[in-house]
This record gives C-alpha cells, structure tokens and sequence, in this order.
C-alpha cells in the first residue's frame, strides 16, 4: 500500500509518499481500506516531536479515518468486512489502509458522507466532550468560543447551538472566519485582533460575563477569556494552539467563584470507552438528522499530504481539511 511516511521529526515537508507492507490485523484488531483522515493540530504536533504521545519513526501521521473494514482480527465481534466505519487511530491514517483497535472503530450510519466521518471524531469528541460533561452545559447559557473557525472551534460553535446554548459568541482572527461561524450557529461574533475581547464581553453582557469559555488557543486570549467568565462560570482549558501556554493568576478562580477545567478527550476516551462510544454514537446520529454540520474546507490527495498539513499550519483551514486516499 501507500503511506505518507515521515522518517525525520521537522515540517510537513519531511513526509514522502512510498509502498509499505499492508497492515495485518491483531486479534482485536480491524484492518480499514481508508476513504479519508481528518487532519488536527495533534498531527502539527507530531510531526515536530511536540505532542504527548510519540510513535517512533518511520511513521504516517493522521489520527482519525474513515473507510471500509476490510480484515477482521479473531477476537473481534460486532464487526465485519465490509461495515462503513470511523476510528481514532492516533497515528497512521495517512495511508491507503491502517490496522486499528475495534474498540476506536464506530459505525457509520447511511446518509453520512465518509469524508465528512473522517473530520469528526477528535474535533468533535473533543467539544461535546468538553461541553457536554466538563462543562455541564444548560440550555439558554452563553458559551465563548476562542479559535472559532479552527476544527475544534467550529464544532463547539455548532453543537453548543445544538445543545440549546442562549448565546454562542464566536470568537475568531478575521471577519471572512467569522461569517463562517454566523453560519454554523454562533448569534453572536467578536474579532480578536481589532478588538479587547474583556471590553467587548463586558459589554456584550452587561458587565455579566459569559457562562462557559471554551479555549483552544491558550496564549494572550486566555486570562482576558478567564477575566469574561461570569459568576461561577466554567473556563475549559483545551489546547495551546497559540503556542504559549499561559500562567493564569489563581486569585481570578477565587474572585469568580469560577471552575478551571481540563479537558483531555484522549485520555477521556481511552479511560472509558463505553462512555466514549455512547457520546460517539450521539455526534452521528446528530449529523445523520441534520443538528449539526461539519465543514470539510479543504481536500488533498496522499500525494499531496504535506500540504494538508502546512494549511493547518498556517491556520488558512477554516473547519477541517481532509486527506483522501
């Protein structure tokens, strides 16, 4: 088979396109004929040697595909050859099959598009998760979301909506992001860069703040985010897409009377996986009745992998790009 392979840690540029043995599958293992993999801020990440887990080289990157179940390990039940699926694979996916644990693989459902079930579970586990069960989300709360037109952004824009938020405040770089984000729920939009986001909240609530901050992008944003939360409001830490991870002043938790919540959906998913493929089941049947609707901005063929990844990069993806296979 192909894969874009990468045998030395540095830019996407390192990755190059080769025949490897086909994968075969453990005993509780499926091999899956790849469709398509969702390309995430982990991949960024790996490829550099920054992220928390490290498969050794040479490795493909791409976390999560979508495809067919072509091999089915002897331990394996509930699933067959043939069966339309999706998986979290951590590594891998940048190729035209991978093997991957049958507890990571979901079904799934007729009506939805595989390449859009390939830009679905790490973004969109990740918010519901994060909304869902660390932030306890009610319905007519307001929710602040910062990097809002990323992968992880624009979910929690959409299911946030979805979940009955009162106001979703897409926070985002440039006014074309946020148009995007007004079409995929946010009521309410505010630009970072010619904007003070802790003056504009206040005002936007009259001087209230907001109930939940979703925060992907850490760095700058996040103590004046911290500083919009409302009186025992929820500040949901998510990932450092900005580059710094910030120190946050804890007299601020105390004076708010607000929460500072991890959230880590990997280790989530991997702790309880009953209760991941429950959550997981739920995504698609939302997107299979038409609740939510993923934005696939941008496809690239295998050959063309290393710019799927410099996109994202150079943050030109608005929602997800895909590799296809």
């Amino acid at each position: 088979m192909r894969a874009a392979m990468l045998h030395e840690f540095g830019p996407p540029e390192n990755l190059r396109v080769e025949e490897v043995p086909d994968p075969e599958p453990g005993p509780d293992q499926v091999v899956i004929d790849v469709h398509a993999c969702g390309v995430n801020f982990p991949d960024v990440l790996m490829i550099q040697d920054l992220y928390q887990f490290k498969p050794g080289l040479p490795f493909a990157p791409g976390g999560e595909v979508s495809g067919t179940v072509s091999a089915v390990g002897s331990d394996v039940t509930g699933l067959a050859v043939g069966d339309r699926v999706a998986a979290s694979c951590g590594s891998g996916g940048f190729a035209e099959k991978v093997a991957v644990g049958a507890t990571s693989v979901f079904p799934v459902p007729d009506g939805v598009d595989l390449t859009v079930a390939s830009a679905i579970i790490t973004t969109y586990g990740t918010s519901y998760h994060a909304l869902r069960d660390r932030a306890h989300l009610r319905e007519g709360e307001s929710v602040l979301v910062l990097g809002a037109a990323g992968g992880v952004g624009l979910a929690a824009v959409e299911l946030a909506a979805a979940m009955g938020a009162g106001d979703v405040i897409a926070a985002a770089s440039t006014d074309e992001k946020l148009a995007i984000c007004r079409e995929h729920g946010a009521a309410s939009t505010v630009n970072y860069t010619d904007t003070d986001l802790k003056a504009w909240v206040k005002e936007h609530t009259g001087g209230r703040g907001v109930d939940v901050v979703y925060d992907p992008v850490g760095g700058d944003l996040a103590e004046p985010a911290l500083r919009s939360t409302a009186w025992e409001g929820r500040f949901l830490v998510i990932g450092f897409a900005g580059g710094d991870i910030p120190r946050i002043p804890l007299n601020l938790p105390l004076l708010k009377g607000c929460s500072v919540v991890g959230v880590f959906w990997g280790s989530h998913a991997a702790r309880q996986p009953e209760a991941n493929r429950e959550m997981i089941g739920e995504l698609f049947e939302m997107i299979a009745e038409g609740r939510v609707h993923p934005r696939v901005s941008a496809t690239f063929d295998l050959d063309h992998a290393a710019d799927a990844l410099r996109e994202l990069m150079d943050r030109k993806v608005i929602g997800k790009a895909v590799v296809t296979t």
